[in-house]
């Protein structure tokens, strides 16, 4: 009986051993998982703070709003600088030719209109001289026209028309001065494109030739490079090639202008004449 109590003891004793030994490794895994989220809280990136949020943002937004300006320059120097500043060097030139003629040809602009009555007025207040002055103070080639017309007058009809007709050409040839030179500037603009391309596929070929294999990294740089050069010598004659139509229509309606103005002119010289 003894034996047998002291047997069940010691079973219960071994048995609450193992249900402590059970329950602490339960407490053990909670503690390990803890510790390993702990160790994933530490392993993780830290918070980002405000100023951190604002770089990401302003670098999110400077590569956004790249501006054109930026490409530009980019796609510049990517075409050779070589070339490239030699078209860049046409269209500044050409523009400022461009320039220089329509400023000249908009201070030329005369009302002719208005001058003819003036002139018919001075002619009948105050002669041939009365219209020399008024004709030499006033802006323009049509005005000039006119007063070589009147320096001319007593010398007969005649003299006057031939003298009309040979300065008239005088003036025209110089509302056209400069157009060779932007017409030149056009034309030699996409040449020099085309020539950058040329050269620029000759060294692509160069650069397959010596990696010994046809990339396509590198055949794609090479036209890319190669042809950045006609895309940009033509984008500058296209652009002179708008002023220059526009200088030219400006110079045909100034030119209409001055022949008929002559024709009435020569009516009321012949008409105060008589």
């Amino acid at each position: 009986m003894k034996k047998l109590f002291v047997f069940l003891t010691l079973a219960g004793m071994l048995s609450f051993g193992i249900n402590n030994a059970v329950k602490a490794d339960e407490h053990d895994d909670p503690q390990t998982e803890v510790s390993e989220n702990d160790e994933v809280i530490d392993e993780a990136e830290p918070e980002p703070t405000p100023a951190d949020i604002l770089e990401l943002e302003a670098e999110e937004t400077v590569d956004e709003d790249v501006s054109y300006h930026y490409i530009l320059k980019e796609q510049f120097m990517e075409g050779g600088p070589a070339f490239m500043s030699i078209v860049l060097l046409c269209l500044i030139i050409g523009l400022a030719l461009c320039l220089e003629r329509i400023i000249y040809l908009n201070l030329s602009s005369t009302n002719t209109d208005k001058l003819l009555t003036n002139v018919e007025e001075a002619l009948k207040s105050g002669g041939v001289e009365a219209a020399k002055d008024l004709c030499r103070n006033t802006k323009g080639p049509i005005a000039s026209i006119f007063y070589q017309g009147l320096d001319r007058y007593e010398e007969g009809m005649e003299v006057v028309e031939k003298s009309l007709v040979s300065y008239g050409s005088v003036m025209m040839g110089r509302l056209e001065m400069n157009l060779t030179w932007i017409s030149f500037f056009i034309a030699i603009a996409p040449m020099l494109g085309f020539m950058g391309t040329v050269i620029g596929m000759i060294s692509a070929f160069d650069a397959i030739a010596a990696a010994g294999d046809i990339s396509p990294t590198i055949v794609a740089d090479g036209i890319k490079v190669a042809l950045l050069t006609t895309v940009f010598g033509l984008i500058v004659a296209v652009i002179l090639q708008i002023f220059y139509n526009y200088i030219v229509s400006k110079i045909d309606g100034m030119v209409n202008s001055m022949e008929d103005s002559t024709i009435s002119f020569m009516d009321i010289l012949i008409k105060y004449k008589k």
